[in-house]
């Protein structure tokens, strides 16, 4: 390799779930994320990839009604129904309806990079979902 060339590590992105987290990323400024994978919690071949659940948190869905808060975050993902997806459950909520419902403040942003970094999972009572 010629001096100065340095080689990066490229993360392609092989499924529905990181697609998701990025899309959503990109379109919205969140103060926390959460993409569940629960297509295994239904009737479809296994690594179907096709039920998901969504929990967010930002800023911006303050003053926001619920449905257009789906329709933002529908908005964001319609490529992966395009491509497949058939449900997602979509939990979304401002800092203060988050710390209102499960007594704390929202986690974390997700990280936009770095491999060592991991996120913490937990479940959340479904609200809506889009068949």
């Amino acid at each position: 390799m010629p001096a100065g060339v340095q080689l990066r590590k490229l993360k392609i992105m092989t499924n529905r779930a990181e697609r998701l987290e990025m899309q959503l990323g990109n379109a919205i400024k969140l103060l926390h994320l959460q993409v569940l994978d629960e297509s295994g919690n239904h009737n479809v071949p296994d690594g179907a990839e096709s039920h998901y659940k969504v929990v967010a948190v930002a800023d911006s869905f303050a003053g926001m009604t619920r449905i257009n808060r789906h329709r933002l975050i529908n908005q964001a993902v319609q490529a992966e129904f395009d491509s497949g997806m058939h449900a997602l459950a979509v939990h979304a909520y401002s800092p203060e309806e988050w710390q209102a419902r499960f007594g704390e403040a929202p986690m974390s942003p997700p990280c936009l990079g770095g491999e060592a970094k991991g996120g913490a999972e937990g479940e959340i009572d479904a609200e809506a979902e889009r068949d």
